[in-house]
């Protein structure tokens, strides 16, 4: 019977070990969390969008590197870059809007899910821009919804301080 002992601490160092693992990965997503909270509180962020969701429904996964909503203090940008054939206003296949920030209201829910709203007025085109984040990790959605049209977007993606992030900015319109 020594070796259903062995196999029994066996499993349960096996079981440990997820545990632990599990305790680790819920750790490192609450700081993430925490983290965006921060930076958001800082105004100084960038959700970086690894799926778009467009106004009928149709998804598409697309390059966090160039898809994104960036805030800079009184400065925000918004860029989708659809890996498309075509170059786009932004010459990467999308757009681009850059302008100055207004209106920004946050608040949290008694889950710690953050809700956070801005408007944007670039040159010529504005929009506002409504984040969810979700308590526990930095996983965010972004609605984007333009003044010029009805083709609102979702983004959704990461939410991590400026400082931490690696986007690449197109011509803005």
């Amino acid at each position: 019977s020594t070796q259903t002992d062995s196999r029994t601490d066996k499993k349960a160092a096996k079981k440990e070990k997820r545990a632990q693992e599990k305790a680790q990965e819920k750790a490192m997503k609450q700081l993430a969390y925490q983290k965006a909270v921060q930076a958001l509180k800082e105004q100084s962020f960038v959700l970086e969008a690894n799926q778009l969701i467009f106004k009928r429904g149709q998804t598409t996964f697309v390059t966090p590197s160039t898809n994104f909503v960036q805030m800079n203090g009184q400065r925000a940008t918004v860029q989708v870059a659809f890996n498309t054939a075509m170059a786009g206003p932004n010459g990467i296949g999308g757009i681009t809007v850059e302008g100055n920030v207004s209106d920004i209201k946050s608040s949290t829910d008694k889950k710690g899910n953050v809700n956070y709203s801005f408007n944007i007025q670039g040159t010529g085109v504005s929009a506002q821009v409504s984040i969810s984040l979700s308590n526990g990790s930095n996983n965010a959605t972004v609605n984007v919804y333009p003044n010029f049209n009805s083709q609102t977007l979702t983004l959704n993606g990461t939410l991590v301080p400026r400082e931490e992030s690696t986007v690449f900015k197109g011509r803005s319109l």
